[in-house]
């Protein structure tokens, strides 16, 4: 085991006070989908467990409202 870790990340939203996760909210959430459109695992983000759920569900329910890509060949169109 590695002694010389990297210590670990505070969640953003817990550290930002946000309490609900809004899936129109895109700018916050964008940030934790990978350049390929992946969401990113929380040991990656280092958001805490029910963020990453509620995270989850935004970004999904935006993918369906057509606010976020599925997939990294889908690009945004920005107005």
């Amino acid at each position: 085991m590695n002694r010389y870790r990297k210590p670990k990340a505070v969640c953003y939203f817990c550290s930002s006070k946000i309490d609900k996760i809004e899936y129109k909210n895109v700018k916050d959430i964008s940030r934790f989908i990978s350049a390929r459109g992946k969401i990113l695992g929380r040991a990656r983000s280092g958001v805490c467990s029910p963020h990453q759920r509620a995270l989850a569900r935004a970004i999904k329910i935006a993918r369906q409202a057509a606010l976020l890509p599925f997939t990294d060949r889908h690009t945004l169109v920005q107005a």
